[in-house]
Formats: structure tokens, sequence, C-alpha cells
């Protein structure tokens, strides 16, 4: 099991290290210059490259890439050239956000999409099977940005129950954060109050979130529910009288969900990414906002943060995957 679990974290790591590298070439390919930026519209050339001697720029590709991960390794992101703080500061402020926003949508999706993809091949081609699949293209095929406005039309502004935008009320006083998780830390200071206000605004940016996710788990779990239904273990534990719950909790559950942790993985990844259009119409104060903001303003520092941060969680993601695979299939430790 050990040899499994080094094989797995130097195949992350030399997946983060392609990362890293796939982002210096973005950032020095982009069509804009950092210090033109920096410096203004109104800069001189001599003020341009003062500037671009104090950010490196006119060093050697090879030099630029030896600092760039040098850096990265103190964790050390740049400094945004728009703003002037460090990339490594505001990320710490906005990440603890998109996260939240995150975790609630992904459990959202388990909730749901376990349960909903059973109950489905329980009764395979029935009325039940036949809703359930339509739910699932549904929640594939609606685009984020336009889910989110119908809710936002819908709960907000038609009906009033939920709020169009933000992660508090603007007369709300923030508390202290503890983990930075809104939900968390008002449960952990004993304010229900906040719980429910924080509850009320990630509600509406969770569920488009977390609808692609729940569609894509109901899925590929109704489909191994179904073949695993069918083994013929299954056929012989239903001829000794085994209970129909157990026989589908313990035996079959086990099995599919090796596809479905794969999804999960997945989806964890394109989850992160998914949070630069939903956090822009909902205005969530996250790193998807934050990143869109400063391609907005040609400021590529604080987006290469932010793909750095969603690749790792990515490969977190799947790196926590395959070591579950082995916990469940302990023929792949040996693989």
């Amino acid at each position: 099991m050990l040899t499994y679990i080094l094989r797995r974290i130097g195949l992350a790591g030399l997946m983060l290290f392609g990362l890293v590298c796939l982002t210096f070439v973005i950032a020095n390919i982009a069509p804009s210059d950092p210090a033109a930026l920096a410096a203004g519209p109104d800069a001189g050339r001599s003020q341009i490259e003062n500037l671009r001697r104090e950010y490196g720029l006119d060093r050697p590709l090879h030099e630029q890439f030896v600092r760039y991960v040098t850096d990265l390794v103190q964790l050390e992101f740049g400094r945004s050239v728009a703003t002037g703080r460090a990339v490594g500061t505001d990320l710490a402020r906005y990440f603890p956000a998109t996260l939240e926003l995150c975790l609630v949508a992904m459990a959202i999706g388990l909730l749901f999409g376990v349960p909903l993809g059973i109950v489905s091949a329980l009764h395979k081609d029935g009325p039940i099977d036949h809703v359930t699949r339509i739910f699932a293209v549904s929640g594939v095929a609606l685009p984020p940005f336009w889910f989110g406005l119908l809710l936002q039309l819908a709960f907000a502004a038609w009906l009033g129950w939920l709020p169009t935008s933000g992660r508090l009320s603007v007369f709300t006083e923030p508390m202290e954060p503890i983990t930075g998780l809104l939900l968390v830390d008002s449960l952990l200071a004993g304010n229900g109050s906040l719980f429910l206000e924080a509850a009320s605004y990630i509600a509406l940016p969770a569920l488009v979130l977390s609808f692609p996710c729940l569609a894509q788990i109901l899925r590929v779990n109704r489909s191994e529910m179904v073949e695993a239904l069918r083994a013929d273990y299954i056929v012989a534990a239903r001829a000794h009288g085994v209970r129909q719950r157990r026989i589908v909790v313990v035996h079959a559950l086990k099995n599919a969900m090796l596809p479905t942790l794969a999804i999960i993985g997945l989806r964890w990844g394109w989850m992160m990414s998914s949070t630069v259009l939903v956090e822009t119409v909902f205005d969530w104060p996250g790193t998807g906002l934050y990143a869109v903001s400063s391609a907005i303003a040609g400021d590529f520092k604080p987006v290469m943060g932010v793909t750095l941060i969603v690749g790792l969680n990515f490969m977190i993601a799947n790196l926590i995957v395959d070591l579950l695979y082995g916990v469940l299939d302990p023929r792949l430790r040996s693989a």
C-alpha cells in the first residue's frame, strides 16, 4: 500500500510541475506588457524599463523561470501590477469563499446524486427512471450562467425569497474569520442568525454550481448500479435470502462507487474552474471573480495564481480519489 501511495504522490508532483511550466509559458506569450500596465498610460519609456528591471522581466527566460519556481516554493505568487498587492495575500482572502461554495455544491451533488442514481437503477425503465434521466441530461446541458440568471429572476426578483448577489448583506458586520468558511465560522461562534444569512446567500450559487455535478454523479451511479445489480454475486445473494437493503448498500453500491469516485474527482476540478462564471453572475467574492477582474485589467499574475490554485485542487482531489480506489479495490494497490 505504501508503494501505491508514493507512486500516486510522485505522479501528482509531476503533473504539478507540468502545470507550473504551462502557466509560465502562457504568462510570457501573453500580448500585454505587465511593466507598461503597472507604470500606467502616461508613463515614459524610462519608467517602464525601470519597472521591467524591478519585476525581473528584463532577464533571460530561464532565469525568470528559476525565479518563478523559487517564488512558488516559498508560496510567493508575485505582485499584482494593477493593485500593487501581493497575489498570495489576495488569494488567501478570496480562496476560502470559493472553497466554501465548492464544498456546499459538492455536498448537494453527493447527497442527491448518489441516492437518485440508486433509486433510478432499482426502478430501471420505470417512470422514476425516466424522470431522473431527463433531470440528468438537463443538468449537463444547462449553461451555468443562464441557469443562474433564471434562479435570480425566480427566487430573488419574483418571489423575493433569496438574495441575488454577495456573500453577506452590506449592513451585516463581518465576523473575525476562524477558518475562512463563513458557515463553519458562524457555527463555531454560535451565531445562528449569521449562519442563516450566509446560507441564504450561498444557496443559489451553490445550487447552480452543483447542478452539473449532481447530474453527472446521478448518470454514472445509475449506470454502474444497473450493471452491479445484474452481476452473478448479486443473483447468488438474492438466492440465499440476503435482504434487499444489504444487497444494494453493502454489495452493489461498493462496486458502483468506483467509477462514481472518478467522476467526483473530475467534477471537483471542473467545479473549481466553473466558479469563474458562477461567481461573476452572483458577484460572489471568490477567486473566480478575482480572476475575471484581473483578466479584464490585463493583470496576468493573479490569473496565473488562480490557475495554479485550481490546478492544485484538481490534483489533490484526484490523488484522494486514487487512494480511495486502493482502499475499495485492493487489486489496484499492486497495479
